[in-house]
């Protein structure tokens, strides 16, 4: 497995739309688990596709260990310990079905280092997607492991999770996007600053 550089906010790749996956091969199980790999470099959650630069519809999930935080403030205690909630995923062609319920939790993103907001998204959904085997698969998800499909799929859509911010949230971070665009920032994991990106023309299909 390989550790891949993120692309930065400001990179064309981060708003385009990943197409699906019509059969399975060696080069997208690789992808995958250098995918995975990567994530847990950078200490992340979730990964997708286009923030490696790759226009292939997959997401990467691992929240073993993650504990959520309820509304009223009682630790939820680590998702790994309900067997029936799986806690590591590799999602590709990921569609969500069903939503339902709506929380609000702060949000960060690998390709946007160092800036945070509150989102708002679905607290329990239903997701369609073909597991590494490319078998078809259903998942119900709820609380955080829903929230980071949910974001995950949203890069696949070109869609940053600063998007869900109100005009007045996406002014306040404008002064930090700046200098994310510019390649003013600094990260623990390898990066592509949206400069070197167009640079090199680097977009994998």
């Amino acid at each position: 497995m390989s550790i891949l550089p993120i692309f930065l906010y400001g990179t064309d790749v981060l708003r385009q739309k990943a197409r699906p996956i019509v059969s399975l091969n060696d080069g997208v199980i690789k992808l995958a688990y250098d995918m995975m790999e990567t994530m847990h470099k950078a200490s992340g959650i979730g990964l997708a596709a286009n923030q490696v630069g790759s226009l292939d519809r997959i997401i990467v999930v691992d929240i073993t260990g993650v504990e959520e935080e309820r509304e009223d403030g009682e630790g939820r205690g680590p998702e790994e310990k309900n067997p029936n909630r799986p806690t590591r995923l590799v999602m590709l062609n990921p569609e969500v079905g069903d939503q339902q319920g709506q929380w609000v939790v702060e949000e960060g993103c690998l390709s946007i280092p160092d800036v945070r907001a509150d989102v708002e998204r679905a607290e329990r959904i239903l997701v369609r997607f073909r597991d590494v085997n490319f078998r078809q698969r259903e998942l119900e998800a709820e609380g955080l492991l829903a929230r980071v499909i949910l974001h995950e799929i949203d890069h696949l859509d070109g869609v940053l999770f600063i998007d869900h911010l109100t005009t007045a949230g996406r002014s306040l971070l404008k002064p930090k996007l700046r200098r994310i665009r510019k390649g003013e920032t600094e990260a623990t994991y390898p990066v592509v600053p949206a400069g070197a990106a167009k640079k090199s023309g680097r977009v994998e299909a």
